[in-house]
């Protein structure tokens, strides 16, 4: 039941923000401390990433543990359990179709929860967090030196050969 009428209980889940959360603007802070820059809830993204730091090519979202079912913090309440158990499960599936269409199109996706920005765990958290963008863009320019630049013929450049053809392997 209920502690609230209806119209109370409306303007409580009204003031509820999807954007600009506190634990946002936790690691928004440490980023923006740390010489990281990145843009906010990118709309052009699937799931409109909550921080999107493209240099590194890193995604993160940073998930309240009710609203997306964190497995840990597992609460759903007692009045109108079936509504609030589909309307989290509904949000967990959209959460995962939205982080494998991330990555499939090359981002590395990092899912902060909110209950992992307690102040027990805060700093452990951010350091990781730290971590896995360094190594992501470390990854990053791996592939891309990996690829050597090979002017295209239509620059005014021919593709040219350093020597002929050899058969390796056969004696002369």
């Amino acid at each position: 039941m209920d502690i609230w009428n209806k119209e109370k209980r409306s303007a409580v889940m009204a003031r509820i923000r999807s954007k600009d959360t506190k634990p946002e603007l936790i690691v928004r802070r440490y980023l923006y401390h740390r010489g990281y820059r990145y843009r906010k809830n990118v709309k052009g993204l699937p799931g409109t990433p909550d921080i999107v730091l493209r240099k590194y090519g890193v995604v993160i979202f940073v998930h309240g543990c009710f609203w997306h079912g964190h497995e840990v913090d597992k609460h759903i309440p007692a009045a109108h359990h079936d509504y609030w158990e589909k309307k989290i499960r509904r949000n967990k599936e959209r959460d995962r179709k939205n982080k494998e269409t991330l990555v499939r199109m090359g981002w590395t996706v990092v899912t902060i929860w909110e209950c992992q920005l307690k102040p027990k765990a805060r700093e452990q958290t951010l350091l990781e967090l730290e971590y896995v963008i360094n190594h992501a863009y470390l990854e990053r320019l791996r592939k891309t030196a990996a690829k050597p630049y090979l002017p295209a013929e239509d620059e005014g450049c021919p593709r040219v050969a350093a020597e002929e053809a050899a058969e390796y392997g056969k004696e002369d």
